[in-house]
């Protein structure tokens, strides 16, 4: 039952953290880990960081599959 909880919110999520832990070179939960406690440190700017970060990641996965239709044309 955990693990399909799990599973549930790992394809749910907008890969922000994995995004940022392949690009750091890191683990995947050291990154989620380091969201979670800033967020309690920070009151919350982490999530807010988290936000933008995965809109910005939408639009640059967006413009990714337009340009390639373009192109295939």
């Amino acid at each position: 039952m955990f693990q399909r909880i799990v599973t549930f919110f790992e394809q749910q999520s907008f890969g922000v953290s994995t995004y940022l832990a392949n690009k750091f070179n890191m683990s995947t939960s050291k990154v989620r880990l380091f969201f979670i406690y800033s967020s309690f440190l920070a009151v919350g700017f982490p999530i807010l960081f988290y936000i933008l970060a995965a809109i910005v990641l939408d639009i640059r996965n967006y413009m990714k599959k337009v340009r390639l239709r373009v192109w295939d044309i």
